[in-house]
C-alpha cells in the first residue's frame, strides 16, 4: 500500500498538526529524514497494514519501503502524535511482531473447558518479502490440558525466519473451567468414607466381653 509524505523541518510539529498532518520520521542506519503524512490517510493505511506489513512511502518522489516501527499516542485523546517509519534494506532481515490468529473452537471448550491465551503475537527476524500477515492457529483438535508453545509455530513460518522470542513460552492452553474443577473436587470429597480402625471392637465383641465379666 502506498502513502505519500512531505519533508519537514525537524521540531516543527505543532504547525504540521494544525494543518491536519502527522509528524513522522523515516530512518535506518543511513537515513534520518523528518517527514509528515496526511493524518486521515495514515490512519486508514495503518488500520489496514499494522506494524507487520510493508508500506511504500513516497517522500516527494523518492519511494522507500517502510514498516511502522512506533506510533506515539496522545494518552488523553488516544490519537497518533508522531510516527517512526523504518526504511528497510533489500536482502536484510527485519524484526517484526506477527499477529497470531486463533481459528475454530477447541474440543476442550466444547467439553466445558476454557481457552487461556497468553500471547497474541510472535517476534521474528525475517526477510521483508517473506513477512507473513498472520499466523493462523487451528485449535479445533485441542483437548483440555493441551498447550501450544512458541516452538510449535516454527513450521508455520518461512524457512528463513528466525524466532526471537523464548521458544519455551506458552501461546495458549485449554484449561478446565473453574466450575468443573470445583464439581470434581466436591465429588471426590463425597467419596471419602470413615477409615477402618484396626483393632476396633465390634458390638458383638463388646457384648461377649460383658457376658464373660
Amino acid at each position: 500500500m502506498k502513502l505519500e509524505a512531505e519533508k519537514r523541518q525537524a521540531g516543527h510539529n505543532n504547525p504540521v498538526r494544525r494543518a491536519g498532518r502527522l509528524p513522522a520520521v523515516v530512518y535506518n542506519k543511513e537515513l534520518n529524514q523528518p517527514v509528515s503524512v496526511d493524518f486521515r490517510t495514515f490512519d486508514k493505511v495503518f488500520r489496514s497494514q499494522g506494524t507487520a506489513n510493508l508500506i511504500d512511502l513516497d517522500v516527494e518522489g523518492d519511494t522507500h519501503q517502510v514498516l511502522v516501527r512506533e506510533v506515539q499516542m496522545d494518552k488523553r485523546r488516544r490519537v497518533p502524535m508522531h510516527v517512526d517509519f523504518y526504511a528497510i534494506t533489500k536482502g536484510q532481515k527485519v524484526n517484526v511482531g506477527i499477529p497470531i490468529e486463533i481459528v475454530g473452537t477447541s474440543a476442550g471448550q466444547r467439553d466445558g473447558g476454557m481457552l487461556d491465551v497468553k500471547r497474541r503475537e510472535v517476534t521474528i527476524d525475517v526477510l521483508p518479502n517473506e513477512i507473513p500477515d498472520t499466523i493462523e492457529l487451528d485449535i479445533t483438535e485441542m483437548n483440555i490440558g493441551d498447550s501450544i508453545h512458541i516452538s510449535d509455530l516454527r513450521s508455520m513460518l518461512p524457512e528463513t525466519a528466525e524466532i526471537v522470542d523464548d521458544e519455551s513460552l506458552t501461546v495458549l492452553t485449554v484449561v478446565a473451567s473453574r466450575t468443573s474443577v470445583e464439581a470434581e473436587a466436591e465429588a471426590e470429597a463425597g467419596e471419602v468414607t470413615e477409615p477402618e480402625v484396626i483393632g476396633e471392637k465390634s458390638d458383638e465383641d463388646e457384648a461377649e466381653e460383658s457376658d464373660e465379666s
